[in-house]
């Protein structure tokens, strides 16, 4: 489901949303429940003692911290590229040129506003 407005999302998922960005600006450095409530209370939210206490024991079991959760630019994004070995062999790629197509004439004398086509107008 996409979601154009914070305004659609329901309490939970805007607790949610406030403890991931919490943890990404507090980052590995000594993540607390209490640092990420004073960092959710700072920016006008709020989050539950339990979902701070989540966020931070999931952060803090993840093997590499928050990075585990935040992979560099480039540094994956999983599958595709691969089978590039047998293009050598295969015969050149001949590329189609697309034709044209005309503009039927509807005659009728009308422009787009309904008037005729004379061009005596304002413009």
């Amino acid at each position: 489901m996409v979601y154009t407005s914070l305004v659609d999302l329901t309490d939970a998922q805007k607790e949610e949303l406030v403890a991931s960005l919490s943890c990404l600006i507090i980052g590995d450095n000594e993540l607390t429940a209490e640092k990420l409530a004073g960092v959710a209370s700072a920016s006008g939210n709020s989050v539950s003692d339990a979902v701070a206490a989540l966020f931070v024991g999931v952060v803090s079991k993840a093997p590499k911290g928050i990075e585990s959760f935040t992979p560099p630019p480039g540094g994956g994004g999983g599958g595709g590229g691969g089978g590039g070995g047998a293009a050598a062999s295969a015969a050149p790629v001949v590329e189609e040129k697309e034709e044209e197509e005309e503009e039927a004439d509807l005659g009728g004398g009308m422009d787009m506003f309904g008037g005729g086509g004379g061009g005596g107008g304002d413009y």
